[in-house]
């Protein structure tokens, strides 16, 4: 999508701070963190949502989760702790519309769910 911040960040039309990146792949730090550390990690495929990825690029979704395997093991966040969250749609709190999953550690993170 030509209007996508997301695909302008990986066209490099827009700058972001990048922290991992490969064929299918980029992240970069979140410009407005809600953690110590706070990632964002994309596919360069553009879909709306975590729904529409499954549906139509569903290889996508593991390559997006074997990238933040990765990028945890590397940089210990694995060892203390990581979340990993997506949001779908206006209600979620889904801003921009491009399948992103944020990657949220460094610090103890408040309680969520069970």
């Amino acid at each position: 999508m030509s209007d996508c911040l997301f695909c302008k960040i990986v066209k490099g039309e827009i700058p972001s701070q990048k922290v991992y990146e490969d064929e299918t792949v980029l992240a970069f730090k979140d410009i407005k963190p809600s953690a110590k550390e706070h990632y964002l990690f994309i596919s360069k495929t553009h879909t709306k949502n975590v729904n529409e990825m499954s549906k139509n690029e569903p290889q996508s979704i593991v390559e997006v989760h074997n990238a933040i395997r990765e990028f945890t093991q590397k940089e210990g966040l694995e060892e203390t702790g990581f979340r990993v969250v997506t949001n779908v749609n206006k209600h979620s709190g889904q801003i921009v519309f491009h399948t992103h999953f944020h990657v949220l550690g460094g610090e103890q993170l408040r309680g969520f769910g069970a």
